[in-house]
């Protein structure tokens, strides 16, 4: 599909999914005038209150029917008024992925073809990449693999998303998300319970102790990079990880190049973030995942000058030479609803193989950032309603 850079602009589909991402990109997209058809399951989606949001459609529940919920989006496709889609989640890149073909002729495709997705949603097929573009990886197997359980280990779900093409006993319409990552003390676990709790056979990593996680964010073009950003991650969801709640912008070299080196080797189209750990001692960064779609830390990527909804729109445009790759370092910012949670875990959670902060030190630490960084991924002055529903939704 080709666009005439002079035409007006053109409409794009964005899921409105319970994470910032959603509202970031209608905020970016629609304060430029460009219209957006905001989708959703949830009739309450934060992004569906967003002043900047075109149009909003309710449409089938991915978790509940994939194919429906493709469908719908290629109904949308269909409209000559829609230039792409943004993936956001993971159910949004795999039904655009392995429904490539469908989209093709309607909408300019700005994420990988299933192959490709494999290479990213597979750990296996993942960790393998890793390596041969030079990447540090932790020691990686599959389960029933294992043969030294007196090591620290994390299990993770070999697949970022259960779906029909990863896991056989799933029909078209269906998906899962994997479990919640284990941690294991070295003792030897019950191999058949962990497997039959994942719905496959998961991998095995070997636990890093480390605490700093840091992010390489990029946009590329048939394997060539057009825009990329770094951050690290001070606090997460949990003490022990998850999504980030309070997070800098970087730009480290190595990151850089690890970053580039692994999304080179898997020829990338589309957005990725891809997650490393520091080792404390080398400073190797060691690669923990990658995430093929939009993030959920997204509004702060744009809020520092790197706004990927807009470059994916450039690109989509045919108007790559206005991408402008660079953005502001030094900077921080919050999600609210990540540093309740951050704190309810320090009252509350008691992780393997991490150690507690101490809590009057990670509540000194939370109010603190928030007086020394006020920048936040839902409140905004001129777009509140966003923040009000998703504080609603946080409590029902």
């Amino acid at each position: 599909m080709s666009i005439d850079p002079a035409d007006e602009p053109a409409a794009v589909v964005v899921p409105a999914i319970d994470a910032p991402s959603s509202t970031a990109c209608v905020r970016s997209l629609g304060k430029r005038g460009i219209h957006t058809v905001v989708v959703s399951e949830d009739e309450d989606a934060a992004a569906f209150r967003s002043r900047y949001a075109g149009e909003t459609v309710v449409v089938p529940d991915p978790h509940e029917d994939l194919v429906a919920y493709k469908d719908a989006l290629l109904s949308l496709a269909m409209r000559p008024d829609v230039l792409t889609i943004l993936p956001v989640r993971e159910e949004d890149v795999y039904v655009l992925a392995q429904y490539r073909e469908a989209f093709e002729p309607h909408v300019e495709t700005l994420w990988p073809t299933a192959e490709g997705l494999r290479r990213a949603q597979d750990r296996v097929e993942l960790f393998d990449a890793a390596e041969r573009a030079g990447v540090a990886v932790p020691d990686t197997n599959l389960l029933d693999e294992v043969a030294d359980w007196d090591r620290e280990w994390i299990v993770k779900g070999r697949y970022t998303l259960l779906a029909d093409a990863y896991v056989d006993d799933l029909s078209p319409e269906q998906s899962r998300d994997p479990p919640s990552t284990q941690y294991l003390n070295g003792d030897r676990p019950d191999v058949e319970t962990i497997r039959s709790r994942n719905g496959h056979t998961p991998i095995v990593q070997e636990f890093l102790p480390s605490t700093d996680e840091y992010a390489f964010f990029a946009l590329y073009d048939e394997g060539e990079a057009v825009r990329t950003f770094q951050h690290r991650q001070v606090r997460a969801y949990n003490y022990a990880g998850g999504p980030s709640s309070f997070r800098e912008s970087v730009s480290i070299p190595q990151l850089d190049e690890a970053g580039r080196a692994l999304l080179d080797e898997l020829e990338w189209h589309g957005v990725a973030m891809v997650e490393f750990l520091r080792d404390d001692e080398t400073g190797e960064f060691e690669l923990m995942e990658i995430n093929p779609r939009l993030w959920s830390s997204l509004p702060f990527s744009v809020r520092a000058g790197a706004d990927f909804p807009h470059d994916y729109w450039l690109l989509a445009r045919g108007e790559r030479d206005r991408v402008v790759d660079d953005y502001e370092v030094g900077t921080a910012g919050h999600l609210i609803r990540g540093e309740i949670s951050y704190l309810h875990s320090v009252l509350f959670d008691a992780e393997e193989l991490v150690e507690r902060p101490v809590r009057r030190e990670a509540f000194s630490a939370v109010a603190e950032s928030l007086r020394e960084y006020p920048r936040f991924d839902y409140l905004r002055l001129d777009d509140p309603r966003p923040f009000v529903r998703d504080a609603l939704n946080a409590l029902r």
